[in-house]
């Protein structure tokens, strides 16, 4: 049995992302080699101690999350055995998400020089776009008129509006002069650009803007987010923004956002 082969058959007939298909045969393939049955034979208390074992391992929640998504998949969806894997677990994260103050996204732009760069960490700050969602934007899919544009099957396959900050719209109207309307935004040697790129950019950037935090790309996305609420922003409007499908993922950054915390005395200074 060609399991990775079955995996993606039916990854193509749901309509799953190539990204989500191969995560999914990569987290069945990581179960077989830890449980030596035969697909048919695997049963419930299998799939339970394997999830078990992560959990001693201390895997954080969406990680197992992943693995138990995956299973799901291969044994429900693709064997069509009735497994009932409802499995529970604490999902709550233990750490919150590294945010940059509103004062270090301004130092972390100005220290990228190369325009073409700056232009794309921006906008990826700026409409709290994913790393991947940004290297996948394509020109036809702003409508810089409206102000907005559109993230096309993002995770989960689905479509979502970003907003286009004023900011860098003039910017972009230039930038997509000289380009085709089919053509990626933003290439490299006639390629999309890449996440490693991206990743080298904004640590580059971090560092010579002396921010003592672990930044990388999904950190401007938990900044947007995070000083959306700042603003006044509602919970609502920003998880609609990020695409979150529950209000959960999002009430995360209520616990990010500083601005009105700092403020708040110890009641010991006022004795």
């Amino acid at each position: 049995m060609e399991i990775n082969y079955l995996i993606q058959r039916e990854g193509l007939r749901r309509g799953l992302s190539p990204r989500t298909t191969t995560t999914y045969c990569k987290c069945v393939e990581q179960f077989f080699k830890q449980c030596h049955k035969g697909p048919k034979e695997v049963t419930k208390k299998d799939i339970r101690e394997y999830i078990d074992k992560l959990v001693d391992k201390k895997r954080a929640g969406n990680t197992i999350n992943v693995y138990l998504n995956s299973l799901k998949f291969f044994f429900e969806e693709v064997l069509k055995r009735n497994m009932q894997l409802k499995i529970k677990y604490s999902k709550v994260p233990k750490t919150l998400p590294i945010v940059l103050t509103q004062e270090e996204t301004k130092k972390l732009f100005e220290a990228i020089k190369n325009e073409k760069h700056k232009l794309m960490v921006e906008l990826m700050y700026s409409a709290g776009l994913r790393v991947s969602e940004l290297v996948n934007l394509k020109v036809k899919d702003l409508e810089l008129d409206n102000n907005y544009g559109w993230v096309r099957n993002g995770k989960g396959g689905k479509d979502r509006m970003f907003v286009i900050a004023e900011k860098i719209k003039n910017r972009l109207i230039e930038y997509i002069k000289n380009l085709n309307y089919e053509e990626h935004l933003f290439s490299g040697h006639r390629t999309p650009i890449s996440r490693r790129t991206l990743q080298v950019i904004i640590k580059d950037a971090a560092k010579k803007a002396r921010i003592n935090k672990k930044v990388h790309p999904h950190t401007l996305r938990h900044s947007f987010a995070t000083h959306l609420i700042e603003n006044g922003c509602d919970i609502s409007s920003v998880q609609s923004l990020l695409g979150h499908n529950s209000i959960q993922t999002t009430m995360t950054y209520l616990h990010t956002a500083s601005n009105k915390m700092i403020k708040v005395k110890s009641p010991f200074d006022i004795l």
